[in-house]
């Protein structure tokens, strides 16, 4: 009937209004009345009770809502178990994080470590080296300041007109000539080597430990492929 049926109303048949619907077309799989199976369309067509026929499709029905169900329930297991999945992915994803950055941070305070050692070690080559030159420079200014008076006094000297004053000038010791040819000799003292300043020896390459840092990757545990193999094969199925 195309109208809307109340509960426990019992449909009537389209084709005769009076007659009750009460027997099943197994050929057109569709139920109708015995005037139709005597008179009507389906007078040619395998019938079968209404009764009969009613509750094996309620049983059959029973068991689909059964499988309906139970599938239902796969799913909601499923969805439990994804949803426990990304809480542990992203658990995991945090631990991972902590890890990866606290091996960083040691490989980082290794590298100040050692980059601390090595700039102590090139300030106390510089240390010893400009200490060394400091004591040079020193020692220089002192002959050069014995020199400056020697030379002033020696103008002085050459000042006098009187023969016998110079002479006796002259005659001093701090004139007398071994001085002046000691004096003489003063840029004779000693000399750092040519490119002493140089620190060319202090070179590091870090070539190698670019190249190796730029090359870290993650390594998939044996566990993880096993796990991915298994993946594939239950998407398969």
């Amino acid at each position: 009937s195309s109208r809307p049926l109340k509960k426990g109303e019992h449909p009537m048949c389209k084709e005769h209004e009076d007659e009750r619907i009460n027997i099943y077309c197994v050929t057109c799989e569709v139920p109708t009345c015995s005037m139709c199976k005597v008179f009507g369309a389906h007078k040619d067509c395998e019938v079968a009770p209404l009764q009969t026929v009613f509750q094996g499709q309620k049983t059959e029905l029973n068991n689909c809502i059964s499988m309906l169900v139970a599938g239902n329930d796969r799913i909601q297991t499923i969805i439990s178990q994804l949803e426990d999945s990304c809480r542990s992915t992203e658990e995991n994803s945090e631990v991972a994080k902590r890890e990866l950055c606290a091996r960083f941070d040691a490989l980082a305070a290794v590298l100040e470590e050692k980059k601390a050692e090595l700039l102590q070690r090139i300030a106390h080559e510089q240390g010893d080296k400009t200490g060394f030159v400091q004591g040079l420079i020193s020692r220089y200014k002192e002959q050069l300041e014995k020199s400056s008076r020697l030379v002033e006094t020696a103008i002085q000297a050459m000042e006098e007109t009187g023969g016998a004053a110079f002479l006796v000038r002259g005659d001093t010791a701090l004139l007398s000539l071994p001085r002046i040819v000691e004096a003489s000799k003063g840029g004779r003292l000693e000399k750092i080597e040519r490119g002493y300043e140089s620190m060319d020896a202090f070179s590091v390459s870090l070539d190698h430990l670019t190249e190796a840092v730029r090359a870290l990757d993650f390594e998939p545990a044996e566990e993880d492929e096993e796990y991915f193999d298994g993946e594939e094969e239950e998407a398969e199925e």
